[in-house]
């Protein structure tokens, strides 16, 4: 065989090779893409996305400035235990400011628990 002939075997092999992954990707993005059983707790994803509409929302009362929105730095959630109960506290920090922090509290259902600056 030439060169030239070898060369589009090998290609036309990479392309079946990658149509091949692609496919089983796709496939298990399908299965497992409508997530798990739903457990009933409380989730990270779903603390921060109540929190995120919570923060809008505080934003556009003007209960925090606009810094709050320009000067994000970043995003944490963790657990805490806070009398003997567990609550999810999300946390958004911006770069400069004081205060330089807003915790934002659920319990461990979902239920909005509170909001301060101090972590409280």
């Amino acid at each position: 065989m030439t060169d030239n002939r070898i060369i589009k075997q090998q290609g036309i092999r990479t392309i079946i090779t990658m149509i091949t992954l692609l496919t089983i990707i796709v496939a298990a993005v399908a299965a497992f893409g409508h997530g798990g059983k739903h457990t009933g707790a409380f989730t990270h994803l779903q603390a921060l996305q109540k929190a995120a509409q919570l923060y809008d929302k505080l934003i556009d009362n003007g209960k925090l400035d606009q810094s709050w929105e320009n000067g994000l730095e970043k995003v944490t959630i963790s657990n805490r235990q806070k009398n003997n109960k567990e609550e999810v506290v999300v946390v958004f920090h911006r770069l400069e400011g004081d205060p330089r922090a807003v915790y934002i509290f659920f319990n461990a259902d979902g239920k909005y628990a509170g909001s301060n600056f101090t972590g409280e």
